[in-house]
């Protein structure tokens, strides 16, 4: 897993995983993976997630926003 780079210091985002038509996500206060799909949370989400991920900033909020209980 690739550690959330956390550019403004006060996400909950602790790590994440990216694949072909998926993003697992851990969070810090959780060991837990919670994994969101294109099934599930929909394409256009999960590619959103993916450039927030790699950009480090806005993942956390984008989740808890859009697709909070969408993972697999």
């Amino acid at each position: 897993m690739t550690y959330y780079k956390n550019l403004s210091g006060n996400s909950g985002v602790f790590q994440y995983e990216i694949g072909e038509d998926f993003i697992i996500v851990r969070f810090k206060t959780s060991a837990r993976l919670y994994k969101y799909s294109y099934k599930k949370a929909g394409k256009e989400n999960v590619e959103k997630m993916k450039a927030l991920a790699k950009s480090g900033s806005g993942l956390n909020s984008f989740i808890s926003r859009n697709v909070r209980y969408l993972y697999d």
